[in-house]
């Protein structure tokens, strides 16, 4: 029996791939097999992450994007296919968070851009992509959320509200492209030692009072969510759709 967990002969493409969880997800989707894209705004930081995956015997390449530009999306996904026929499964993980503080104080700007890059842009990317895995038998599409979208936060508001509605768009593609043997789900993690949340897990008092309310005790590490979404991109997720799984030590829960 073939293992249910491997990507063999299936391409990824994976935004914000240069680091972080994305480059997680990039590398464990490469060691189970898949042809993966490594994606992000900054070519050489890509080229990086590919050329490390082809060391250890992977197939990548690199495709830079800015995903808050549709032009840059399209190219992204045009690339793909030219170079590999199409994708199989698409990791929507690039987001950005301009803005910490209480929602009174956020600007037009800065809530506006947090809304197209990390809703909008997965919307472009999912109906470029989702068209192409139909015409070759299905896939999986996989939105990188976060538990910000579960729990209220006096800092992360407008960013919270940007992953909530990550959640309704994987239920609703979900509903839309299930009979074409399309999956959407979303991965929520909770507080990862990552670049991007930098300005929280430096914080020493403030990881101290959480993971002292986490029942695994600690915060997570990137190649703690790459399986997650490995797994959700494979044939072991077969019949898991407009889910989204829950990555956080179990602090949501205690």
């Amino acid at each position: 029996m073939a293992s249910p967990f491997r990507l063999d002969n299936k391409v990824a493409i994976i935004t914000g791939s240069s680091r972080g969880i994305g480059r997680a997800i990039a590398e464990c989707c490469a060691s189970l097999g898949a042809k993966v894209v490594i994606s992000s705004r900054k070519a050489d930081a890509c080229e990086e992450v590919a050329a490390s995956i082809k060391k250890s015997g992977g197939d990548a390449t690199v495709i830079p994007c800015n995903i808050s530009r549709k032009n840059e999306v399209e190219a992204l996904v045009a690339g793909t296919v030219k170079q590999y026929g199409g994708a199989d499964i698409l990791v929507c993980n690039a987001a950005v968070n301009p803005y910490y503080g209480p929602l009174a104080g956020i600007s037009d700007e800065q809530f506006d851009k947090i809304m197209a890059s990390n809703i909008k842009s997965n919307l472009w990317l999912c109906n470029l992509a989702i068209p192409n895995m139909v015409a070759r038998g299905g896939g999986s599409v996989i939105i990188i959320s976060s538990i910000g979208g579960i729990r209220g936060t006096d800092i992360l508001g407008a960013y919270g509200i940007s992953k909530a509605a990550d959640f309704a768009l994987a239920r609703n593609l979900a509903c839309e492209w299930g009979p074409k043997n399309v999956r959407v789900n979303c991965v929520a993690p909770g507080l990862v030692k990552t670049d991007f949340a930098k300005a929280l897990w430096e914080n020493e008092a403030m990881v101290a009072k959480r993971n002292a309310a986490t029942p695994l005790r600690r915060i997570g590490m990137p190649d703690e969510i790459g399986p997650v979404a490995a797994f959700l991109a494979g044939p072991g997720s077969s019949f898991i759709t407009g889910q989204v799984i829950v990555a956080d030590g179990g602090v949501t829960i205690a």
